[in-house]
């Protein structure tokens, strides 16, 4: 990932329509993401029948609805996920899913997924995790809900189950959508980075695009951000998502900060090169200096340009003789 790479998180905003899915598909690549991202479960090995639903899903699905029957709408079964990975490879995007249970670990593998990013709720998981660092597959692990110690411990079960260290990039996240600013802490990022010695990114719920924009900044490696067709559809996360001319903006911004980094060498650029003569200055002569006189602070001062004698040389001018007459503000020369 020599850039930083970018994830149009879909989810499961397509409403379990194919074709929305396809269009969702279409969003991202016009907006110049890396990868989308949908996700893969069997909702009945995943939740069971008395599991209630997220505050933030009851307020935006029908109340009496379960949580169950809610996943089961949104659930794509394996020929879409064909359908879905050979669109993305004719659209030029890559195509990822968060898996939620082993038998969808399986099919994503066998569908030839590149890299597996786990979601923040599967960090606790031990089967699940040690299953996904078997396969040796570059992994982005979500670590919403969770702390310093169970980050390092989801950690070592990937790299004992057979993926390097290297291999894994480690996303700050917070798992409330939308993220209240308050919580957002941003600078765990760099924690992570420092304490865990891994590659880190940022995964942000927030309403807004500035945070993966300052994610950006700070370093993060891969960026993850939720977006929908339409912010008025129905289903549990399309309020917390942005529009397709939001996540262009949210990619076009992240690019030029990524390019405005550099390469962290302080030099002198073309750009401003030129610039140089005109914003330094010269000693030269503060008033008329007449042949014999010595320089002192009397006479010489430091004006622009910077075409004479260098202001950082002014203990070695002041005190010697003038070989000559200089009129005011004329560069002295010694």
């Amino acid at each position: 990932m020599e850039k930083i790479f970018i994830i149009a998180e879909a989810g499961v905003n397509h409403n379990g329509s194919v074709k929305a899915a396809k269009k969702m598909i279409d969003v991202a690549r016009e907006a110049g993401a890396d990868a989308v991202k949908f996700q893969t479960f069997k909702a009945e090995e995943v939740i069971s029948r008395h599991a209630p639903k997220a505050e933030y899903q009851r307020e935006r699905t029908d109340k009496n609805e379960s949580f169950l029957d809610m996943v089961k709408k949104l659930e794509l079964d394996a020929k879409t996920h064909e359908e879905l990975f050979n669109y993305c490879r004719k659209k030029r995007i890559l195509f990822m899913s968060s898996p939620f249970d082993l038998h969808s670990i399986d099919l994503l593998n066998n569908l030839g997924v590149k890299i597996f990013k786990i979601p923040s709720g599967e960090i606790t998981n031990l089967p699940f995790l040690k299953k996904i660092g078997s396969l040796k597959k570059k992994i982005i692990l979500s670590t919403g809900m969770s702390d310093l110690a169970e980050i390092k411990k989801a950690l070592g079960i990937l790299v004992k189950a057979g993926t390097p260290k290297q291999d894994i990039t480690v996303l700050h996240c917070n798992t409330e959508y939308p993220t209240p600013i308050k919580d957002v802490n941003l600078l765990a990022m760099l924690t992570i980075k420092n304490r865990l010695k891994v590659n880190v990114g940022y995964s942000d719920h927030t309403l807004g695009i500035e945070f993966p924009i300052a994610a950006a900044a700070l370093g993060a490696r891969v960026i993850e951000k939720h977006f929908t067709l339409n912010k008025n559809m129905d289903g549990p996360d399309h309020k917390a998502s942005l529009e397709p001319d939001e996540l262009q903006s949210m990619i076009r911004a992240i690019r030029k900060v990524e390019k405005g980094l550099g390469n962290g060498i302080k030099q002198v650029t073309p750009s401003e090169s030129k610039n140089k003569m005109v914003a330094r200055k010269s000693i030269v002569a503060k008033r008329d200096i007449s042949a014999g006189e010595k320089f002192c602070e009397e006479n010489i001062t430091v004006k622009r340009p910077a075409k004479g004698i260098s202001p950082m040389e002014w203990n070695k001018v002041l005190g010697v003789k003038a070989k000559r007459n200089f009129k005011k503000d004329e560069f002295i020369e010694i």
